[in-house]
């Protein structure tokens, strides 16, 4: 699940650029695209956490009657989604791709991969790092998908589609974080003392995604991180492979080809909301694409820096890992993955969504031939991942010193 998905954003690195629907906490998918451009947050201070501002949550969005859409979905969704789950016997385990403890060659096996790692620059280990904290958040995800009304699981060990979807998805998707946590920790390139503080961090500060228990919002999401997981870690994977470690180049691209799956579950997800219920569909789309899709990790920290997402997602966008460019790609696909320019039928506001979200790719690409001139003008930030290090982030300051960040 590790993307960099943090939204083009002219704002400082302080205040995220998620706009508040300021209104009262049970609505319409429909309803929740009417407030997207408010601005209500809130600073959080807690014992155990850093300051950082968060929104005025909005919940359970979605008119109680659509609950019986997903309740008709059962079936379909033990036909259509639950066969792209593998079989755990024929699953691969992150003692495929590591050295074996049991093994007379293991001290040997750990100094062949040491050798390995040698060559790959700090930058690239930043970018590893980042991702594997953000999915060794993974209690913060299950706990999300599970606020989804619906479809959520009740008892923990509900037998229903949806919920056996999202806890096999939750146990194909540990294994990201424990085989690159692994991976890590035996290079010796990087202070997993500070790493752990980072994911404790992390999982205890949670994630401000704005989607108020609503599964059209939250599908809309999964479909969209999905793939821009799978893209970021394909690209992680040529970057390693051009430095000489194809061991590493074979993990990146075997969590890439996860991500791959789940994308295609989720995007048929919202395929068949598409088509059982259009309207509200498209107007879900454009609510959440208005807010911009954040990475799970956007709250991530170190116990020094308060501006470390941004820092990462910088360093990910000026080596190419996940760009602007990336972003606009993805929208673009999952509007013609889902037909959206074709949808008819809609009423005023539908037709007014199908346009924005139609219209918003070309709007990010000029975005990002801006992006292209000042992410030359990098700064260099330190790191506590890699020991205080000091690596180019990419931020340059444009336009009365506002930033854009990804």
């Amino acid at each position: 699940m590790a993307v960099r998905l943090n939204a083009i954003n002219f704002q400082s690195p302080r205040c995220h650029s998620f706009a508040l629907p300021a209104i009262a906490s049970l609505r319409s998918p429909k309803a929740s695209t009417l407030h997207s451009g408010s601005k209500d947050v809130e600073t959080v201070k807690k014992t155990f956490s850093p300051p950082r501002r968060i929104h005025v949550q909005v919940t359970h969005s979605m008119a109680p009657q659509k609950i019986e859409i997903f309740k008709a979905m059962e079936d379909w969704a033990e036909n259509s989604i639950l066969v792209h789950l593998k079989p755990i016997e024929k699953c691969w385990q992150p003692q495929d791709f590591l050295p074996d403890p049991a093994s007379e060659e293991f001290h040997d096996q750990v100094k062949e991969l040491r050798e390995r790692t040698k060559e790959i620059p700090d930058d690239y280990f930043v970018v590893l790092v980042g991702d594997m904290i953000t999915e060794e958040a993974l209690p913060t995800y299950q706990t999300w998908i599970n606020s989804f009304d619906g479809v959520r699981d009740e008892t923990g060990a509900s037998t229903t589609s949806w919920a056996n979807w999202t806890r096999a998805w939750t146990a194909e998707e540990n294994r990201h974080g424990d085989l690159l946590n692994k991976y890590l920790y035996l290079s010796g390139r990087v202070n997993m003392n500070q790493i752990e503080k980072s994911i404790q961090y992390l999982i205890g500060l949670g994630m401000d995604l704005r989607t108020e228990n609503n599964p059209y919002l939250g599908f809309i999401y999964t479909s969209f991180r999905e793939r821009a997981a799978f893209i970021s870690l394909g690209n992680t994977a040529k970057l390693v492979r051009e430095h000489g470690d194809f061991k590493l180049a074979q993990i990146c691209s075997t969590i890439a080809a996860d991500e791959k799956r789940h994308e295609t579950a989720y995007t048929k997800i919202v395929e068949k909301l598409f088509e059982i219920d259009p309207d509200g569909t498209v107007l879900a789309f454009a609510d959440m694409m208005k807010k911009k899709i954040s990475m799970p990790a956007h709250l991530m920290y170190d116990g020094h820096d308060e501006n470390l997402f941004d820092h990462f997602s910088a360093v990910a966008q000026r080596l190419g890992v996940y760009t602007a460019k990336d972003y606009a790609d993805i929208l673009e696909h999952l509007v013609k993955r889902w037909k959206v320019e074709k949808l008819t039928g809609l009423s005023a506001e539908g037709q007014k969504a199908r346009d924005y979200v139609c219209g918003l790719p070309l709007k990010i690409r000029r975005l990002e031939k801006r992006a292209q001139t000042w992410s030359k003008q990098a700064a260099r930030i330190p790191f506590s991942w890699i020991y205080d290090r000091e690596v180019h982030h990419g931020i340059g300051q444009i336009d009365n010193k506002k930033e854009i960040v990804f």
